[in-house]
C-alpha cells in the first residue's frame, strides 16, 4: 500500500460541511488538503513514513503558516533560533499547493517547514472537528482569536498547552536514533490542542476539585487524540495488516487483513497499544504511557479507589479504557459481519472503512457531550450521562452501532455509573428533564440566544427552581446557539447552551451557612472559595430541556472540600489554575509517585 492516504470519507464530509456552513463567504473551495504524519515517524509502510492528506477549513494563509485561528511561530528558546516563516503557494483556482505531498523521509524528519505545516494542519483539523460536532464556532480560553503554536519551542522532553502564553508548545529531545520531535506526533498535537479547546469550552475544569476533574482533562484529550488517528483509514489498514505478519511470521497481502487481527485481544495489542512503536517508547518521558496502556487496563470497579489512580494521568486511563473497550466491542461485532475473502482474510479497505466510520461517530459523540456536562466539578459519571443524553437528543434510535448500550456496559465494568438520577425502567442514564415548569413571563427568547443579560434575567427569575444560591456571586459565563445535524435523516437540531457559575468566598467557620461541614482539623479562619454552576440547554422554542448542575450546598461540594483538605491544597500557596507544563514534567520525571493535586 502506498504510504499516503486520505482522511475517512465520513470525516471528510464532516469537515466539508463545517467549512461550507462556517466559511460561506470564502470565494473558493470550502476545504484544503495538507499532508501530515499520520501517527508518528515510527509507523512506516514499505520503508516510508506513513502519511495522510487531511482536509482542513480553507483560508488564505500568511507565512508561518498563520491563519485566522492558528499562528505558527517557530522559535527555539533553547538555541535562540527564529526559523523563517514557512510560505505557502496557491494555484490559479485559489487552491493551496501542498509542497510536501511527495516528500521524502528526510524532508519529513528534518525540514522545519514541514514541521510547521504538520502542527498547523493537525491543530486546525482538531478544531474543525470540534466545531462540526458542536455546531458552532469554538473560542479559545484567552481573549485573542489566534493560538500560537511553537513546533520547536525548546530542547526538552515535554509538550504542553499554556493559557498564559496563549500557546501550544512542542519540545524536542535526543532519542536513540536522532532527535525526536513531539511536533511530528499526531496524538501529542491533538492531545494538547484538545486541552486548549476544552479550556475554552469549560474554563472551570482547571479549578481545584475532585480527582476526577483533573483526570477528565487528561482522559478526554487522550480520547480525542486516539479517535482522530483511528479515523484515518490508511493508518488502520496499515497497522492491522502489519500486525498479523509480524506476530505469526506469515506473509500478508497489503489489501487483506486476517481475522486473527480483528479479535478483542488483538485489537488492544495492535490498533490501540502498538500504533506508535518509536514514539511510544521515546515519548514515554513526555506523555507517559497512558495512550499505550489504557485499553489493556483490566476492568475493575476498584480502580478509582486505589492510590495509584489518584494521579490525573493514571486516573484518566480509567476513563479512556471505559470508552475504548466499548469501541473495541463494537468493532468486533461489526467485523464479524464482514465477508471473508479467502482463508480467514478480509478486505483490508473494508475493515479500515468500518473502523474509521465507527471511530468518527464515537469522536462526534464524546465531543458533543461537552455541551451536556456541568459547568463545574465534573466527574466521570457526569460525562457518561452527557454522552448518552447528547447522542439520544440527535439520534433517538441507536440501532446501527448500539454505542449507548456498549458505553453503559463498559463504564459499569470500571465502576462508573451515570450521574443521572433516572428512576424509570430500564435505566437509560439520560439526564432528567426539569421537574418544575420554569417562569418565562419576563424574558424574551430571541435575546436569550445572544444576550447574557437577558439570559441572566431568566436565571435570576428561576433561581430557586434551578437550585441556585441567592448569597453567591452569579454569572452567565457563556451563551452558545448551536445547529447540529442528525446523522440519520439530516434533520437540524437547534439548541442554545448557557453556562452559569456561582462563587461564594467565606471562611471555614461559615460553612454551616450553606449546610456544609468543616473538614476535621481545618482552622476556622481558613479562607475558602466555593464554586458551583449549572448548564442550561434550551430547545428551538426557548423552553428549557435540561438543567445540569452542581449546587453550592451539595454532597459533592462536601466531598470536594474534604479531598482538597486531605491532599494539602489549603495548606500551601496555590495559583488557582492548572499548570499543564508542570504536570507533564512531573509525569515525565516520575515525580508523581505521591498522589496530590497538580493545580
Amino acid at each position: 500500500m502506498h504510504p499516503r492516504g486520505h482522511v475517512s470519507t465520513l470525516n471528510s464530509r464532516g469537515l466539508t460541511a463545517v467549512g461550507t456552513r462556517l466559511m460561506s463567504q470564502f470565494d473558493g473551495p470550502a476545504t484544503q488538503r495538507l499532508t501530515i504524519v499520520a501517527q508518528d515517524p515510527g509507523v512506516r509502510e514499505d520503508g516510508g513514513i506513513l502519511l495522510a492528506q487531511v482536509d482542513v477549513p480553507a483560508e488564505r494563509l500568511a507565512p508561518g503558516p498563520r491563519g485566522y485561528r492558528v499562528h505558527v511561530i517557530d522559535y527555539d528558546a533553547t538555541s535562540t533560533t527564529l526559523y523563517r516563516p514557512a510560505p505557502f503557494r496557491f494555484d490559479r483556482a485559489g487552491v493551496l499547493v501542498d509542497e510536501f505531498e511527495s516528500a521524502s523521509n528526510a524532508a519529513i524528519l528534518r525540514d522545519p517547514r514541514f514541521h510547521a505545516q504538520n502542527v498547523y494542519a493537525i491543530v486546525m483539523r482538531t478544531l474543525a472537528r470540534f466545531e462540526f460536532a458542536l455546531g458552532r464556532r469554538v473560542s479559545w480560553a484567552f481573549e485573542g482569536h489566534q493560538i500560537k503554536v511553537i513546533p520547536h519551542a525548546f530542547a526538552d522532553a515535554n509538550a504542553f498547552y499554556s493559557e498564559h502564553d496563549e500557546a501550544l508548545m512542542f519540545g524536542y529531545f535526543a532519542g536513540r536514533k536522532g532527535n525526536v520531535f513531539t511536533c511530528l506526533s499526531h496524538d501529542v498535537i491533538a492531545h494538547e490542542t484538545t486541552h486548549a479547546i476544552l479550556d475554552g469550552l469549560r474554563s472551570r475544569y482547571t479549578d481545584p476539585s475532585s480527582p476526577d476533574q483533573g483526570a477528565f482533562h487528561e482522559g478526554f484529550a487522550d480520547l480525542v487524540a486516539l479517535l482522530s488517528v483511528f479515523s484515518l483509514r490508511n493508518v488502520v489498514e496499515a497497522v492491522l495488516g502489519r500486525h498479523v505478519g509480524e506476530k505469526d511470521k506469515e506473509p500478508t497481502h497489503p489489501r487483506f487483513i486476517h481475522e486473527r487481527a480483528l479479535g478483542a485481544t488483538a485489537l488492544r495489542e495492535s490498533l490501540l497499544f502498538g500504533l506508535a512503536e518509536q514514539m511510544g517508547q521515546e515519548l514515554s518521558a513526555v506523555r507517559g504511557s497512558a495512550l499505550r496502556q489504557s485499553a489493556t487496563l483490566h476492568p475493575s470497579p476498584r480502580h478509582l479507589g486505589e492510590r495509584e489512580f489518584q494521579e490525573p494521568h493514571r486516573r484518566g486511563e480509567v476513563l479512556v479504557a471505559a470508552v475504548l473497550n466499548a469501541f473495541i466491542d463494537i468493532l468486533v461485532a461489526r467485523f464479524r459481519g464482514l465477508r471473508k475473502v479467502r482463508g480467514g482474510y478480509m478486505d483490508g479497505a473494508r475493515v479500515a472503512a468500518e473502523a474509521a466510520e465507527a471511530a468518527d461517530y464515537l469522536l462526534t459523540m464524546v465531543i458533543r457531550a461537552i455541551d451536556y456536562t456541568p459547568a463545574t466539578h465534573i466527574e466521570f459519571g457526569d460525562f457518561l450521562s452527557a454522552v448518552l443524553t447528547a447522542d439520544h437528543e440527535i439520534r433517538p434510535l441507536d440501532e446501527k452501532y448500539h454505542f449507548r448500550d456498549h458505553l453503559r456496559a463498559s463504564f459499569g465494568r470500571y465502576g462508573i455509573k451515570p450521574a443521572s438520577r433516572w428512576e424509570g425502567e430500564p435505566e437509560t442514564g439520560l439526564w432528567e428533564r426539569p421537574a418544575e415548569e420554569m417562569d418565562y413571563r419576563h424574558v424574551h427568547f430571541e435575546p436569550m440566544t445572544r444576550d447574557t443579560d437577558e439570559m441572566f434575567r431568566f436565571v435570576w427569575e428561576n433561581r430557586r427552581r434551578l437550585g441556585l444560591s441567592e448569597d453567591a456571586y452569579t454569572r452567565v459565563e457563556s451563551l452558545r446557539p448551536c445547529l447540529r445535524i442528525a446523522p440519520d435523516d439530516g434533520f437540524p437540531l437547534r439548541e442554545t447552551v448557557a453556562e452559569c457559575t456561582q462563587i461564594l468566598n467565606l471562611e471555614a467557620r461559615e460553612l454551616k451557612r450553606v449546610r456544609l461541614e468543616k473538614p476535621e482539623g481545618m482552622p476556622d479562619d481558613t479562607p475558602l472559595k466555593l464554586s458551583g454552576g449549572i448548564t442550561l440547554i434550551f430547545d428551538e422554542f426557548g423552553r428549557l430541556k435540561f438543567a445540569i448542575g452542581n449546587r453550592l450546598d451539595s454532597g459533592r461540594q462536601q466531598t470536594r472540600l474534604q479531598h482538597l483538605w486531605d491532599v494539602g491544597h489549603y495548606r500551601r500557596s496555590q495559583s488557582g489554575r492548572r499548570q499543564f507544563s508542570a504536570m507533564h514534567r512531573a509525569r515525565a520525571m516520575d515525580l508523581a509517585g505521591e498522589p496530590h493535586e497538580e493545580w
